[in-house]
């Protein structure tokens, strides 16, 4: 089931990581994370030939702990390498065009930021949608203004069979409002990738949002 995939998602290119990205990305996945997202952007990402092998081997480490992989962006890339999924923006192409490319067994995201690009992503056949920045984020250079979770809210009242999962200057201290207003789960960069201990860090974050899942999901015995 997507949502369950969704609790902690990790993002991160090769600029990203503190020390050697494979290493973090296994240190990760050993901490608990439930999906990975390439994302190699920024002016010293790996392009080319590089990057292939790059996500080639991104991919078989997720394999090993049976974790889905998914790619950012790149259709093309994630179809040449048999990826679990691809997320896109909105200013990628269509939704519906990179659903047509990948095919119905792959897992596709889209990124949103109104009521109506939930709704053309969902029509389109995405099987779970990004929303952020909830808070302040200096990851990505061309963020948006943060949006709080009140976009979570709204998308998760309005298409409450849209998974959603929360991003942008996310951590452990602050997530919590994500998945109360309606958020399947959190996607993360700097809380893991520039963590001193990925693994731990991971393993931290992964109990606290189960926490919190089951306590949103337990019915309260008061009347």
């Amino acid at each position: 089931m997507i949502k369950n995939n969704l609790r902690l998602y990790f993002i991160m290119g090769s600029v990203n990581a503190q020390c050697a990205p494979f290493e973090v990305l296994e240190l990760a996945l050993q901490g608990g994370i439930t999906c990975f997202q390439l994302r190699e952007k920024g002016v010293s990402s790996l392009q080319g030939r590089d990057k292939y092998l790059f996500a080639e081997k991104c991919m078989k480490l997720c394999k090993k702990y049976n974790v889905p992989f998914i790619i950012n962006d790149d259709v093309d890339l994630a179809i040449a390498l048999q990826a679990d999924g691809v997320h896109i923006g909105q200013e990628d192409e269509t939704a519906s065009l990179a659903r047509e490319k990948i095919g119905k067994d792959k897992i596709l995201g889209v990124s949103v930021h109104t009521i109506e690009e939930a709704a053309l992503a969902q029509k389109a056949g995405a099987d779970y949608v990004g929303i952020g920045p909830v808070y302040a984020t200096s990851t990505k250079e061309d963020a948006r203004i943060p949006a709080g979770t009140t976009m979570i809210k709204q998308v998760a009242s309005q298409y409450p069979n849209l998974p959603i999962v929360g991003i942008g200057g996310l951590t452990e201290k602050n997530l919590v409002p994500v998945l109360k207003a309606g958020g399947s789960g959190v996607a993360l960069i700097s809380a893991i990738a520039s963590s001193q201990n990925p693994r731990s860090q991971a393993k931290v974050l992964r109990e606290k949002i189960e926490e919190i899942l089951k306590k949103e999901r337990t019915p309260s015995e008061h009347p």
